[in-house]
């Protein structure tokens, strides 16, 4: 399955950088990826590494890993239902507040890493069986129009953003 490009009008403006980060023609291969590209390059890292933050007011290495799941699942839910064409407006959610409440510090890097796995492995399973005609469909998120296609890029680029961050701010510590 090859979907092209969501256009502007599918998504809020301020996803258009996740939504840049997916290469034409890669979602998929880009989806099924992540995990284990991820696994390999911070699976191994201790906890100290993982509660590591590269400056005041920022989040811990271990916070970023269960942002990005838990973004994944909000994202993988207003596809679900958009795509089985649900015109119900989507709330929005606070990262902040869900970080703030989470405690992934208890966790290990490795359990963090497991989970984003498990929840790569639930939305796979719902982009694999949607037709074309689900992934045109238009929903309401946050009070912003968002088409199931632009859901499952903004879910893909969202990752990439932040495992660059990861690299950029964490791993040189």
């Amino acid at each position: 399955m090859t979907l092209s490009r969501p256009q502007p009008g599918e998504y809020a403006a301020y996803f258009e950088e996740y939504i840049r980060e997916v290469p034409e023609g890669q979602l998929m291969s880009l989806l099924e990826l992540q995990p284990e590209e991820a696994m390999l390059k911070l699976g191994t890292l201790s906890d100290e590494a993982g509660n590591y933050k590269y400056a005041e007011g920022k989040w811990s290495l271990k916070e970023v890993l269960g942002h990005i799941s838990d973004t994944e699942r909000v994202m993988s839910y207003r596809l679900l239902r958009i795509a089985r064409g649900d015109k119900t407006p989507l709330p929005g959610f606070n990262e902040e507040l869900f970080v703030s409440h989470a405690n992934f510090e208890r966790l290990s890097i490795l359990q963090l890493m497991k989970e984003f796995s498990l929840v790569r492995s639930s939305t796979l399973s719902l982009v694999r069986q949607l037709d074309d005609e689900a992934w045109q469909r238009i929903g309401t998120a946050s009070g912003e129009p968002v088409s199931s296609r632009a859901l499952a890029y903004i879910i893909a680029g969202h990752a990439t953003h932040h495992f660059r961050i990861i690299r950029e701010r964490y791993m040189h510590a």
